[in-house]
């Protein structure tokens, strides 16, 4: 290459060289008979020095303008802390004007406020800024991480096909024509779940993939249509051997990105536990506030609300600090959204007490409140009287709406669990039956064997997530390799013989010709990045990402496609 430093690199120790740099130009300024411009590429910004000798360069020069300068390096009169090269300068001998640019839509700076869809028309622009820049190096960092990882504990690095077949019980399909097979479709991997196994069954007993995924779903901060997946399997091995290993590798992953030291094991905790703690089987542990059932705190209650609960209870979460009406309005919309339309709540005050429940208390009932929530300070207790798993997960996205209100989400806390003990199956409202919480691979626990089809309501399975600050970054399981179980599972969901064979049969077929024990687990590598960077949706570190509806606003995509392709692949649009 012409150049023989990048703009981060030169320090003191580069004084009196003569250097080449070849970059963007990130700022101009005048003084008197000089000119000082900053010069940009991804490794940093270095200032050169623009002298009279150069005069014919001094008005031409502008923000972005792609330039070559050679020079010689000085040290720096007023330096600058704040940058690795903020010793020097470059004092410019010659330049040579690469390119010139237009009117940019967007100052190429960090804190810009453009909207998100004209970031996204221009992301070429938008990935110039160094904020930008840091996370995509962030995750290229995590990927050769996780590689050397899993290559240095004889993993073998696999890959899967992106045309597959179309199988029911996950999300839905995102589906590809075929132009050969007129009338048929190839679904891409919403995982390569299958084929993993398979590989169990080739005797390939430790695989891992770096790995695009695909579904069709509603989007959200933590969601794309197209999303990235570290995949892994591993054969003669059971979910605490993957848990172990998934483990080892965020640690190690932690330490290289992030250089935190994690020492002690990351904590597990049930699903049941979960839930009754934080309303979600995906809790948030940088804070308290655990919800608790407070019913026997008043039996015999005067409080109309809290009379008469039938099928119902009252959960409650006691907040440091007193909450202004405007909190209480924005707590109680959250709970709302989350299909709970009463909020109410209690303050406690130097002995006195207020609000929608406070000022209904029986001295008896103010008395226990203090004592349950071992209250020694003004609290703002918020309550909620319904069903218990719709009381639950309102007040749980309560819960995660008071850290935000009061700034307790440390990005650079980072608090692994491991969920374990999840129900096996779950029950589809929309198709009035159970499903599979996971997947219909999943393995019973070994005390519901017996019993996992009979009483599917209270089976659990050998699955395991793995949260990090509130966020579900992986999950995985021990699959089934007895034929029998897994006969007795299809049944459980309602699958019959045809759907089998339609959908499954060419997996099914290779288990009866000898199938290790496996287990295995995936992670949402995009999630795990907008974490490791603090990055407010996952958008951030995905290069070229679909907006909140799904579309690509810089080449326009999905778009129409002309009448002769569609007639070529036999598909009349209606």
């Amino acid at each position: 290459m012409k150049r023989t430093h990048t703009c981060g690199q030169l320090n003191i120790a580069n004084v009196n060289q003569t250097v080449t740099l070849q970059g963007w130009i990130a700022k101009v300024r005048k003084m008197g008979a000089l000119t000082f411009v900053d010069l940009r590429d991804r490794y940093g910004i270095t200032q050169l020095v623009i002298g009279e000798e150069l005069n014919q360069f001094n008005d031409i020069l502008k923000n972005e303008f792609v330039i070559e300068v050679t020079g010689k390096v000085i040290e720096r009169k007023s330096k600058n802390k704040d940058l690795t090269t903020g010793e020097i300068e470059i004092e410019v001998l010659n330049i040579i004007l690469i390119n010139k640019t237009e009117l940019t839509p967007f100052e190429i700076k960090d804190n810009i406020e453009a909207q998100e869809d004209t970031r996204l028309t221009y992301r070429y622009l938008d990935l110039r800024r160094p904020e930008m820049q840091k996370k995509l190096i962030v995750r290229s960092q995590m990927n050769h991480s996780i590689r050397n990882f899993f290559i240095e504990n004889n993993f073998l690095e696999i890959e899967t096909p992106f045309f597959g077949k179309s199988t029911p019980e996950g999300a839905r399909d995102f589906l590809v024509p075929s132009r050969l097979n007129q009338g048929k479709f190839y679904a891409l991997p919403q995982s390569p779940q299958l084929y993993k196994q398979l590989f169990m069954i080739s005797g390939l007993d430790r695989y891992f993939q770096i790995v695009k995924c695909f579904r069709d779903e509603d989007l959200r901060i933590d969601r794309q249509p197209e999303f990235t997946q570290l995949d892994m399997e591993m054969s003669f091995a059971n979910g605490e051997d993957a848990m172990n290993m998934i483990e080892a590798m965020f640690k190690r992953l932690v330490l290289d990105v992030k250089g935190i030291d994690i020492k002690e094991p990351i904590q597990r905790m049930s699903w049941n536990e979960s839930f009754d703690k934080y309303g979600n089987d995906k809790p948030d542990l940088r804070f308290g506030y655990e919800i608790n059932t407070v019913d026997q705190l008043f039996e015999n209650t005067q409080i109309p609300l809290f009379s008469n609960l039938e099928n119902k209870t009252i959960r409650a979460i006691c907040v440091e600090g007193l909450l202004n009406k405007k909190e209480l309005e924005a707590l109680t919309e959250t709970s709302k959204q989350n299909s709970v339309n009463i909020l109410a709540f209690a303050k406690y005050d130097l002995n006195e007490w207020s609000g929608s429940i406070g000022s209904k208390l029986s001295d008896n009932e103010k008395q226990n409140l203090i004592s349950h929530f071992n209250i020694q300070k003004p609290v703002t207790i918020l309550f909620t009287v319904e069903e218990y798993e719709r009381a639950s997960k309102a007040l749980g996205a309560v819960r995660n709406h008071v850290a935000k209100l009061q700034d307790l989400l440390d990005e650079n806390d980072l608090k692994f669990v491991w969920i374990v003990d999840f129900p096996l199956f779950e029950f589809s409202e929309e198709e009035n039956r159970f499903v599979a919480a996971h997947h219909p691979f999943t393995s019973p626990i070994d005390e519901h064997l017996n019993s996992f089809d009979k009483d599917m309501k209270n089976a659990f399975a050998k699955a395991y997530d793995i949260v990090l600050n509130g966020f579900e970054v992986g999950g995985g399981s021990q699959r089934i390799t007895n034929a029998s179980i897994q006969q007795r599972m299809f049944d459980a969901i309602g699958l019959t013989k045809e759907q089998i064979e339609q959908n499954f049969g060419w997996f099914v077929n290779a288990y009866k010709y000898g199938a290790p024990y496996h287990s295995g687990c995936a992670l949402g590598l995009d999630r795990i990045c907008m974490l490791l960077t603090g990055s407010e949706n996952i958008r951030e570190v995905i290069a070229f990402p679909k907006n909140s509806s799904g579309i690509d606003p810089m080449t326009n995509a999905p778009d129409t496609v002309s009448q002769s392709q569609l007639e070529e692949l036999a598909i009349k649009l209606n």
